[in-house]
């Protein structure tokens, strides 16, 4: 029995196999320890609870859940892809797509200012991929009439090679 391939959108039609820049926003570390944590506590308060169980099973059924949470937190991917034949890129950020012939200009928001642009500065039309446990972002303004949104704000550990990705031709 054969599948049916899905259908892929235009643009990702016309952009490269391998990206220019690609990263994934990682849960930080120490999240990882405190999930461990969080694991233990729970096992041990379940054991206590549930004296006829085996002692070992809380923390087999609760490692697992606890790793997969972190693993979904950091799902999100950032990546540039070069166009091929003549095709504009496009920027992925999470599902969103944009093409990089819509992008007007681009401005690193550094940490400091990462609750201003969130904040009473932020447009409620812009897109926002946003991660609190990633401090600086990176602004993208779209030159699109047809588009509602006006700038794209997108979290990155590495804005500035995110920025120079987005502005190279």
């Amino acid at each position: 029995m054969s599948e049916n391939p899905q259908p892929a959108s235009p643009l990702t039609d016309r952009v490269a196999a391998a990206p220019r820049y690609s990263e994934r926003l990682w849960v930080p570390l120490w999240w990882w320890i405190a999930g461990l944590v969080v694991v233990v506590l729970l096992a041990v308060e379940v054991n206590m609870g549930v004296r006829s169980l085996v002692k070992w099973v809380p923390f087999v059924l609760l490692t697992p859940l606890a790793a997969w949470a972190l693993v979904w937190l950091s799902r999100v991917r950032v990546e540039v892809f070069d166009g091929i034949g003549g095709a504009p890129g496009e920027l992925r950020a999470g599902r969103a797509h944009l093409p990089l012939d819509a992008i007007a200009r681009v401005a690193v928001v550094p940490g400091t200012a990462k609750s201003a642009a969130l904040g009473r500065q932020l447009d409620p039309a812009a897109y926002v991929e946003h991660r609190t446990w990633v401090k600086p972002m990176v602004l993208i303004v779209l030159d699109d009439p047809d588009d509602p949104t006006p700038y794209w704000l997108v979290s990155t550990r590495r804005p500035a090679d995110l920025a120079a990705a987005l502005t190279r031709t």
